[in-house]
């Protein structure tokens, strides 16, 4: 009977888990940026999916089914009042606000808490990332002045992170962090830039009514956060009121999208000492007899719910629970609703497209190699370790993938044959890039043994 009980007793010892470690402050960013990049990794393969899936489609005897579905009107009537658009409409001004409101969350956390806090550790991806968008616009305009596909100047500027990411994912370990933070952070000062043009240079007229509804709507949000509200349905309501008066305003309704996440806070409601002393507390209870009331149970296992859901910051359990539903399911749909082009070779020559090929492939590159020489050379930054001036001219190739949003200023810039250039274009060059990024990454990286 004593050697049942001893054995019993060492395996119970032998599986209780060992303590954990204690964590260090810089695993708070460091873990949200593992997981960010593993989805993004992963993300992207779906996303090259769907759009070969739509290329495929719209150079089939399908394709006039398939071009047309998207066109399906979608929609309410209340008395004489209409809300009816297409079905990509809904995508694109629609489903991608969640997007944008991604993007928004993204551009908060790294101003606060990541690499975009300090000036000085900012000033490499920031200058890096204004080179990556003046000179393809730049290259862009001199291509394209004064013709009918001027307005499409702003095609070139963006970087798709989702395929950055899941080609240097394709490299596994023999790629510096350091490197996919640079390309990380670019993005995201690609992705500002990008919603600034969207808001000012694509926006034709104004309903200053309309506007000034969705202001107030910003206002009433700033007051529920101020007094103390925090949920998330009525978030969530007023929310739509915004993107509704945006809308109809004449602002591009994805530009609510980043207001709120924007405004979404980035610290958490209860402290981790506050959620501490409920669990000793919970402890006590559940020895108690107080377990046995019913009413009481439910009331103070609530409160505990509450207390560990709002340990996490609203922008971070907002982020963990959307960012997955933008990777595999909002980023794809818009993709397989906006990549259907029809591939015909005499389009490849087409100005448009060479002019967006020129600017993603060429200007991407220099711009960002240039003004980060410029930064390093004036002491205002410097290359991080493990990222050599061919490794980051091998990055800036890689920044040249477009696409997502690259698509999306396209179809707010034109519509029939120029859009359609304009997205052989997007395509063309995204491709080019990832393979000449690839391969200068590939001859300079050093194989891991």
């Amino acid at each position: 009977m004593d050697g049942f009980t001893d054995t019993t007793m060492s395996n119970q010892t032998n599986q209780d888990p060992s303590p954990d470690l204690p964590r260090e402050p810089i695993q708070r960013l460091t873990e949200p940026l593992a997981r960010f990049l593993h989805i993004e990794a992963a993300s992207g393969v779906v996303l090259l999916a769907f759009t070969l899936t739509a290329i495929v489609l719209a150079n089939s005897p399908y394709s006039s089914a398939f071009l047309s579905f998207w066109k399906t009107p979608v929609g309410f009537s209340l008395g004489g009042f209409e809300f009816i658009h297409s079905l990509k409409h809904w995508i694109n001004d629609g489903l991608m606000v969640i997007f944008f409101f991604v993007v928004g969350l993204e551009i908060k956390r790294e101003m606060v808490l990541g690499e975009l806090r300090d000036m000085r550790t900012a000033a490499l991806p920031l200058t890096a990332a204004i080179g990556g968008m003046l000179v393809p616009a730049t290259i862009y305009l001199m291509l394209q002045w004064d013709q009918a596909g001027q307005r499409g100047w702003a095609i070139p500027m963006a970087t798709d992170i989702a395929f950055v990411v899941g080609c240097l994912a394709l490299l596994g370990s023999r790629v510096p962090n350091s490197l996919r933070i640079l390309l990380l952070s670019l993005a995201i000062v690609d992705d500002i830039g990008a919603i600034l043009v969207i808001a000012i240079g694509y926006t034709s007229s104004l309903n200053l009514s309309f506007l000034a509804l969705g202001f107030a709507g910003i206002g009433l949000i700033v007051m529920m956060s101020r007094v103390g509200i925090r949920s998330t349905g009525m978030y969530t309501l007023v929310g739509i009121g915004i993107w509704f008066a945006f809308h109809e305003s004449g602002v591009h309704a994805t530009i609510a999208g980043v207001i709120l996440g924007l405004l979404t806070p980035v610290h958490p409601w209860v402290s981790e000492d506050t959620l501490d002393s409920y669990t000793q507390k919970l402890r006590t209870f559940l020895k108690g007899g107080g377990w046995q009331d019913h009413q009481e149970r439910h009331t103070f296992l609530r409160t505990v719910e509450r207390a560990t859901r709002e340990t996490l910051s609203p922008l971070e359990r907002l982020e963990n629970m959307l960012h997955p539903w933008v990777g595999f399911v909002i980023m794809p749909l818009f993709a397989f609703a906006n990549a259907g082009v029809v591939m015909e070779m005499g389009a490849l020559t087409d100005s448009v497209a060479l002019a967006v090929a020129a600017g993603l492939v060429i200007g991407k590159p220099l711009g960002i190699v240039l003004l980060s020489w410029l930064a390093v050379r004036m002491n205002l930054a410097r290359l991080p370790q493990g990222v050599s001036w061919g490794v980051l001219t091998a990055g800036g190739f890689l920044a040249g993938i477009g696409f997502t949003m690259a698509l999306f200023i396209a179809g707010l810039a034109f519509d029939g044959a120029l859009l359609d250039a304009a997205k052989l274009g997007v395509l063309s060059a995204s491709i080019l890039s990832a393979v000449v990024g690839m391969t200068l990454l590939l001859r300079l990286l050093p194989r891991k043994t």
